[in-house]
Order: C-alpha cells, then sequence, then structure tokens
C-alpha cells in the first residue's frame, strides 16, 4: 500500500466521483481507477459501489477513509519534524473566498503564510458566502472565508476583521453623507444575489426596520462585485455594499461613500473550518498563523 495511492482514494471519496478526483490530483482517469483496484486487490474489499452515476463510497472504503487521513498527516507531520527547515513543507490548500474576502483579505494572508512557506500552493474559487460553508461543510475546500456565518456544529469560525456595510452612489444622485433606509426607498437599487453575506446582512437590517426587500426599487440582481460596482458607476443605481470594499473602488471609480443610519450590527469577515475533517498539515499552519495574526 503507497501512500500515493491512499491520496488519489481520498480524492475519489471527497469528489465522490473518479473523473473529477483525476482532475483535482491532474492524473487520468484510468491511472486513478488503477490506484483503487490495487487497493482493493490488495484488501481484497470493495471500496466504493456504481450506483447509476454515481460513486458511493463502502463502508470499508469510510474505513479505510479514516486511516488514510491518519496516515497522511502522520507523514506530513514526520516530514515538518525531519526537514532542517519547515520552509521546504509542501502541499496544497484548497480555499473557498466570498467576494469581499478573497480580493482585500486573502492575498494579503496568502502572501504572509507563503514568506515562511514558500513551496505551498493556494486553490481559490470564489462562490458566495453560504456556497463557501457548504464547499467546507462538504469537505471540498479545506478553509473559507466568507462574510457572514451559517450555523452548523461541524464549522469553527475564526473573526478576522469587523466592518460595516455602507452606501455607494454616483455623481448622478445627489445624497447626503447619512442616510436612511426611507432615503434609499426612493432611489433604484443594485441588490446582491440571495447566497451572499451582504445580501444575508442587509435582509436581517431591513426585517429590523420592517421593511421588506419588495419595498426597494430593485433595478438588477447581480453576484459579481465588480459587476455592481459597474452599475453604479453608470449611474445605474445605488447598492449597500461592504465599506472595505467601497473605500478600495471609491477613488479609482468616482464614487461616493454614505453612511447608512440605524445600522448598529457588528459584521465580521471570518476563516471557516470543518472540525470533524482532519486537515492537512499546511492547511492546520494557515489556521494556526490567522489565528495568531488576528488575536
Amino acid at each position: 500500500m503507497e501512500l500515493h495511492q491512499l491520496f488519489v482514494f481520498t480524492k475519489v471519496v471527497e469528489h465522490k466521483s473518479f473523473s473529477k478526483a483525476a482532475e483535482a490530483v491532474y492524473l487520468s482517469q484510468s491511472t486513478v481507477s488503477s490506484h483503487i483496484q490495487s487497493l482493493e486487490k490488495m484488501l481484497n474489499v470493495r471500496l466504493f459501489d456504481r450506483v447509476g452515476r454515481d460513486t458511493i463510497v463502502t463502508p470499508y472504503g469510510e474505513r479505510l477513509y479514516y486511516w488514510a487521513l491518519k496516515l497522511l498527516e502522520l507523514k506530513d507531520q514526520a516530514l515538518y519534524d525531519i526537514k532542517e527547515s519547515v520552509t521546504d513543507l509542501k502541499g496544497k490548500i484548497h480555499i473557498g473566498v466570498s467576494s469581499v474576502p478573497g480580493q482585500f483579505l486573502v492575498p494579503k494572508i496568502v502572501k504572509e503564510f507563503r514568506l515562511q512557506y514558500p513551496n505551498v500552493t493556494f486553490m481559490l474559487s470564489e462562490f458566495p458566502s453560504k456556497i463557501v460553508a457548504e464547499k467546507v461543510m462538504s469537505g471540498k475546500v479545506d478553509v473559507g472565508f466568507l462574510g457572514e456565518k451559517y450555523d452548523d456544529e461541524r464549522l469553527h469560525y475564526h473573526p478576522l476583521q469587523k466592518e460595516r456595510l455602507v452606501v455607494i452612489s454616483s455623481d448622478e444622485f445627489q445624497l447626503e453623507e447619512r442616510l436612511s433606509i426611507e432615503n434609499i426607498l426612493h432611489y433604484p437599487f443594485v441588490m446582491r444575489k440571495s447566497d451572499s453575506g451582504t445580501k444575508a446582512i442587509l435582509e436581517k437590517f431591513l426585517k429590523k426596520q420592517h421593511i421588506k426587500e419588495d419595498q426597494l426599487n430593485i433595478v438588477a440582481h447581480t453576484d459579481s462585485s465588480q459587476t455592481l460596482i459597474e452599475f453604479v458607476k453608470q449611474g445605474i443605481g445605488i447598492a449597500i455594499i461592504s465599506e472595505i470594499a467601497a473605500q478600495e473602488y471609491a477613488v479609482s471609480n468616482k464614487l461616493h461613500l454614505h453612511e447608512l443610519q440605524g445600522f448598529e450590527d457588528e459584521r465580521y469577515f471570518y476563516l471557516v473550518y470543518n472540525e470533524m475533517k482532519t486537515l492537512s498539515l499546511v492547511s492546520k499552519l494557515l489556521i494556526e498563523m490567522v489565528s495568531k495574526r488576528e488575536s
């Protein structure tokens, strides 16, 4: 039994697909199948069942997955202990990010981490905050960075940075520096889509103010921060976004920032990971660094 075979096996379990696992580890599907067949032959058990198009792990496969993760983690720890310099440590960290943390927080974190571990590779995928949480829960990514908490006993959140929401507008609208939600109802509005952290926070705020979403004069929905900024820049409407993003965009895009009256809830960006998933050593080191960095 080779550690590389076990590594490939864990990817088939996590992706629930031979073809997707092959893509993830940069091997051909036939090579992945060969590794699994070798393991099954050696153990004399079936590790996966084919049910239609689905690849379902068997009870034997579930047990092997548990021990495979342990063995792969032990290998990383051994390398970490033996190496004269931990800068030689290699590995990949799969990260799910929502738009604002992905653009303005994670690049700085990656830069800082690579100063210590330059041989680690980062695989980033951007999703709305809710999807990031789901990807972390399912094990599709190792850690996530997002703008809203979604309760689940498997998830552990570490607050990164406090921030608030602000209103942005262009020269098309002559708005006061401080706006109430009632003021906003009179202007065309560009809204983030439902799975974003900003949308979740805004929904809570509207509910607190006893205002329904359909009372807003929504002219467009988008899941892209850059598209939203462009809509506002063109004078199509105003929007409510993260202050961090707004400050970055304000100068170059000639946007105006306005304080949102009554918005007093604390909002954080978070690092999130699955406490039930056995993480690689490099993923654990990233979490440790971020925890110390922000404490």
